[in-house]
């Protein structure tokens, strides 16, 4: 990857919506090239998917929360299972299996806080080998991003 490439994903990451043309100027390549790069970042899966960052707010999801989770037992059975349980929910964001105290952390996002103890008392407490979940309500997101470093150098 050269440095034509890193500004191509600098700048796809800012704002995905540039036209390629738009980009091409941006790095001063022509279009054709500008193009061909692009598609061999998407063909060596560097570019995943372009997507549409939403204002959860504006759509009336008040309420973000990382819950950690600690399964009774870590087989490999067990695992599984509670991953495909919980991932069937669209208000489950983010799934992060984790070392140390937890076993994975959740970010859970919810109309309000009653929306959210109806899904820790309907859905997590109800998924087999729960043995403890501790939940933490953000208050204020200082940072949110989901742009990488990329050094182009």
């Amino acid at each position: 990857m050269d440095l034509k490439d890193k500004m191509i994903l600098s700048i796809i990451q800012e704002d995905s919506t540039y036209s390629v043309k738009e980009i091409s100027e941006k790095i001063g390549l022509t279009f054709t090239p500008t193009y061909e790069r692009i598609k061999q970042l998407e063909k060596q899966g560097i570019i995943e998917k372009y997507v549409g960052l939403l204002n959860r707010e504006k759509l009336g999801l008040n309420i973000v929360v990382y819950c950690n989770v600690r399964l009774k037992e870590q087989s490999k059975k067990v695992l599984e299972t509670f991953e495909k349980n919980i991932m069937q929910h669209d208000e489950v964001q983010e799934i992060i299996s984790l070392s140390g105290e937890y076993d994975y952390m959740l970010k859970i996002i919810a109309k309000d806080i009653n929306s959210y103890n109806d899904f820790t008392v309907n859905v997590i407490s109800n998924i087999p080998n729960i043995g403890q979940y501790h939940s933490s309500i953000v208050l204020h997101e200082v940072k949110k991003s989901t742009k990488f470093k990329i050094d182009l150098d």
